[in-house]
């Protein structure tokens, strides 16, 4: 059998890391042992935070949705609840895309949901 030099394959697996940990700090993008270490957990918060982000936005929106409304003069839980009862299907992405560039046709589906709560049966009237 013949002999295997790994001296190539091994520089090639560094340059990779070293690459990949260009701009951490100090230590952890020269040194590969630390690069590595550095690298391991930068993918692992990048995994979390990819998660998270879905989270972040979601909250973003509902802060956007309920500023616009109570200026309407509906808080937000009603707001939703009324979405509901009126049989709007819209989800909290488009409601807060729409409370931010297009404020009149927010400002119309809230009038239509304030029309559902007040009717007893739940339909605009």
């Amino acid at each position: 059998m013949s002999r295997v030099k790994r001296g190539v394959t091994k520089h090639r697996r560094h340059k990779k890391v070293l690459a990949q940990t260009k701009g951490h700090y100090s230590v952890r993008h020269r040194h590969y042992k630390r690069a590595r270490e550095s690298l391991i957990h930068a993918l692992d918060y990048a995994y979390q935070h990819r998660r998270e982000r879905k989270g972040d936005f979601r909250r973003l929106w509902i802060v956007r949705i309920g500023a616009a409304s109570r200026a309407l003069g509906l808080p937000y839980n009603r707001l939703i609840h009324g979405l509901r009862k009126a049989g709007i299907h819209l989800n909290r992405k488009v409601l807060a895309d729409m409370a931010v560039r297009n404020p009149s046709a927010f400002a119309q589906i809230v009038e239509r949901v304030k029309s559902a709560l007040a009717s007893p049966t739940g339909a605009p009237g």
